[in-house]
């Protein structure tokens, strides 16, 4: 990580080129939020899975996704995990 910032020569500059490195330019972003919230659209409870470990699939999905600006209520958090869950689960 310091070859990449030992060239700065502001606590600015390296904030910057920090920013970049980890956020990417503004394409970048718009990428990491499509293939996240595809995630989210597309995640289901796997066969032989936990409820846990959907759990932690899911708020890891969520997590990406508020890091990245996106934010959801807990209803529709709550509406997407009831149909995220297999048939079994139905009453």
């Amino acid at each position: 990580m310091f070859s990449k910032i030992k060239t700065c020569a502001t606590a600015k500059e390296i904030w910057e080129k920090l920013t970049q490195i980890y956020e990417g330019n503004d394409k970048t972003k718009e990428n990491k939020i499509r293939v996240a919230q595809q995630k989210y659209e597309l995640i289901k409870m796997r066969e032989g899975e936990t409820m846990a470990e959907f759990d932690e699939r899911f708020s890891a999905v969520v997590i990406e996704l508020i890091g990245l600006g996106k934010e959801y209520s807990n209803r529709e958090l709550a509406l997407k995990v009831m149909r995220a869950l297999p048939r079994e689960w139905d009453i």
